[in-house]
């Protein structure tokens, strides 16, 4: 099928592929952002597990890795933006597809609400010493939404020039912070290791229970802190048709910022909970992490880390913008996405999908104006920003394990002998992980999904009635650039992916 003509005032419907590895990494690091995780799950996990709880950290690392090779291994066969969409509708059929879709464009409006609704409510507030509130919490969140959206509307470049400074900050701010925790507080005697094994009120059913039917274990609602950080790897495959040589490039920059990521996460966490022993009212504190630096390393530091935590969550935002962008724009283009007329447009002027940018924008100012009612309002958007991507990354693994043998040719990257194990890992994983949200207090981001899942659901009982299944069928995509090689050499295009798996 040949790509039908732009009509008038229409750019093409193809972005320069301009991104190299470094690029596709602070993609996938900017999501993740630890600093930004970390700073603001910390506290919960410290009241629900105690010190010890930070030991799931390792787990989730492990488990997380192993999704992110999944990922990688699809990112090579099929280098194409829109992610789980592209890969579920072409290798098991748009059905299918479209709800994974779905889930995905449900995920990055949430996260994107909970990310930048840390910075007016709890660190802005804590910066300047002023009361928060939720009005000015509202209005302030409102604010940096429709900023990210402005940069990713007006220039792809600017805005990963913009994330590669705030990730390289969060890098050497991070390494540097930890350091010192270590080095001064090992020098002044505020560091204590034992403190990392206590656990806090351990309840009938022992510290490791899994829990029972309404309620997860402490040590269980632990891995909500390594679970809710670790996500949006998958961003950088979402970047493929702007990334150079992506079959190659994005399995690699995912699976390195998964485990630089893990790596240095940990022993920030070890840090800051060794010290945490020796400071008084951390388990009072809105913002332990800051209360922890501050008594080590002193007030001017404990400013540094807000400062920092804020600039890592800009970008973390502004990455989580870019990506959903992106993925409106793909299902746009397959005419797959409410309003696609308007929202697979390309931008004359910026080369970017500008509609997407704005509806993506819009969709988050709804969002927030629903869960900012709450008086819980943070704890709820985190749960749903760790819900959803564990049913998408469930999702797609199972979909790789059924699929493995009919899969298009990888054009850069095979888990080879590592396949079997590495599966196994990820599902035992995402079960386990699944199997904590029947905690009651996730009532609020089940209630969440089953409401976008039932707005999800009209639009495509309208969408089979005009079109039929067979009206569903994956485009060819021939607007797609072809997938080059390091020599640039065109090889195999992605449609010539078959919509029910293999190859034409």
């Amino acid at each position: 099928m040949r790509p039908e003509a732009p009509t008038s005032g229409e750019g093409p419907r193809r972005m320069s592929r301009e991104l190299g590895w470094y690029a596709s990494f602070s993609v996938a690091f900017g999501f993740v952002s630890i600093a930004t995780g970390i700073f603001t799950t910390y506290g919960s996990v410290l009241a629900s597990s105690g010190p010890r709880g930070i030991w799931a950290w390792p787990i989730t690392v492990i488990g997380q890795l192993s999704v992110a090779l999944v990922f990688g291994a699809l990112a090579a066969r099929i280098p194409i933006s829109g992610y789980s969409y592209q890969w579920v509708s072409r290798i098991v059929g748009p059905v299918w597809g479209w709800i994974m879709g779905w889930i995905s464009f449900a995920f990055l409006g949430v996260v994107l609400v909970a990310v930048d609704y840390t910075i007016a409510s709890t660190i802005l507030p804590e910066l300047f010493r002023y009361v928060g509130t939720t009005q000015n919490a509202w209005a302030i969140t409102a604010g940096v939404v429709l900023l990210q959206a402005v940069l990713v509307a007006a220039s792809t470049r600017t805005t990963h020039r913009v994330n590669n400074v705030a990730v390289t900050i969060q890098l050497i701010g991070m390494v540097a912070l930890t350091t010192l925790l270590f080095a001064v507080g090992a020098f002044t005697g505020k560091l204590d290791f034992g403190h990392l094994f206590d656990s806090g009120p351990v309840p009938e059913s022992g510290y490791y229970a899994l829990g029972g039917a309404t309620h997860a274990g402490p040590f269980a609602l632990a891995f909500l802190l390594g679970a809710f950080t670790i996500v949006g790897f998958e961003s950088a495959a979402n970047l493929a048709e702007e990334t150079r040589n992506p079959a190659r490039v994005i399995p690699k920059a995912m699976a390195q910022a998964v485990l630089s990521l893990g790596v240095l996460g940990f022993l920030f966490l070890v840090a800051v909970t060794a010290a945490a022993g020796r400071v008084n009212g951390v388990d009072a504190s809105a913002t332990p992490v800051a209360t922890v630096i501050t008594a080590v390393l002193g007030s001017v530091v404990g400013k540094i880390l807000l400062v920092l935590v804020v600039i890592s969550i800009f970008s973390c935002g502004l990455v989580i913008t870019l990506s959903g962008t992106r993925l409106v724009y793909a299902m746009s283009r397959d005419e797959r996405f409410p309003g696609w007329q308007l929202l697979r447009r390309v931008d004359r002027r910026t080369a970017t999908p500008l509609n997407a940018s704005v509806f993506m924008m819009l969709i988050a100012q709804i969002i927030l104006a629903v869960f900012s009612r709450s008086t819980d309002a943070l704890f709820q958007l985190f749960s749903a920003g760790t819900l959803l991507p564990a049913i998408i990354y469930a999702g797609t693994v199972a979909m790789y394990a059924i699929k493995r043998r009919s899969l298009p040719p990888t054009q850069g990257f095979s888990l080879g002998r590592w396949e079997i194990p590495v599966l196994v890992v990820a599902a035992v994983w995402l079960v386990y992980e699944l199997l904590i949200f029947r905690d009651a207090s996730f009532r609020a981001p089940w209630t969440y999904v089953l409401v976008l899942f039932a707005i999800g659901a009209v639009y495509f009982a309208a969408l089979l009635a005009h079109r039929r299944r067979s009206g569903l069928t994956m485009p060819d995509l021939a607007d797609v650039d072809r997938v080059l090689d390091t020599t640039g050499t065109a090889t195999r295009k992605a449609s010539d992916v078959a919509p029910g798996g293999g190859a034409r």
